[in-house]
């Protein structure tokens, strides 16, 4: 495995290769749903290229940017056991300059949900992402569905900048427990663990009720904050894949999506339908 830190030189190195690359983008501190990424780029493409970078313009000055997970000799070690052929690790000032161009997140769909607490944080996923798909110029971008918002933004970002890669969507990995995996996860104690399980439970109770032909979204909504009463819920939402309200559920074309903090710690989840 090379490691590169250079994006000139990363750039100058994949343009040569004259084979289909695979490219997964990570903060670090990798885990299990990292290594699905990993695997499904592995299996579909003759080169596979991840990056780590725990990207400033997306933290608010608020938020938990010096205390974000950093585990720089584990990651190298996954990325190598994984088969990746090439691993970017940049600092900021490789990416960024004093005086930046930078990209807006879109007027609604990017200040709600996660960007309605965090109304700067999309501009910055989306500013450092399309950075990072300039730089490696890859056939394919993996990323997962546990993130939906930030998966729907990137995709739109593809599309209406006339982006040449194929957004490719991976399912959730989750812990035996059920938590959804995050690198966030070893932020909480044991009790907060047992707490955070509401999350996926309520994810679980909500397809319990559309499998038993509920299509309601508030009366499911409802039954859902129920369930999560005791965790500080910023929403639980309904949506349709573009990320528009509906009255019912449409299988196959449903996300059901769940933010909320459990002590100190942000969690998101959601189900696909």
């Amino acid at each position: 495995m090379k490691i590169i830190s250079n994006p000139h030189e990363l750039n100058d190195y994949v343009k040569n290769l004259n084979k289909t690359i695979g490219f997964i983008p990570t903060m670090g501190a990798l885990h299990e749903g990292h290594i699905s990424l990993i695997k499904e780029a592995r299996k579909n493409n003759e080169f596979v290229v991840v990056s780590i970078f725990v990207n400033p313009t997306q933290f608010s000055k608020d938020e938990d940017l010096d205390k974000y997970p950093r585990k720089d000799e584990a990651d190298k070690k996954i990325c190598e056991l994984s088969g990746v052929d090439v691993l970017f690790f940049p600092n900021a000032n490789d990416i960024y300059t004093k005086d930046e161009v930078s990209l807006q997140a879109p007027n609604v769909r990017g200040y709600v949900l996660e960007g309605y607490t965090r109304p700067t944080h999309f501009n910055g996923v989306l500013t450092v992402v399309n950075k990072l798909l300039n730089i490696v110029n890859p056939t394919r971008a993996y990323f997962g569905k546990k993130d939906a918002q930030q998966l729907n933004l990137i995709s739109l970002m593809v599309k209406q900048l006339f982006m040449n890669v194929e957004i490719v969507a991976v399912d959730t990995k989750r812990d035996s427990d059920g938590l959804a995996l995050s690198s966030r996860n070893i932020y909480l104690s044991k009790d907060e663990r047992k707490q955070a399980l509401a999350i996926p439970t309520s994810l679980n109770l909500a397809s319990s009720m559309i499998s038993k032909g509920i299509k309601d979204t508030k009366e499911i909504k409802e039954k859902m904050l129920e369930h999560l009463k005791l965790l500080e819920v910023f929403y639980v939402e309904i949506l349709d894949r573009e990320f528009n309200q509906v009255k019912e559920v449409e299988l196959g074309n449903s996300i059901i999506l769940v933010e909320a903090r459990v002590g100190e710690t942000r969690l998101l989840d959601n189900i696909w339908l």
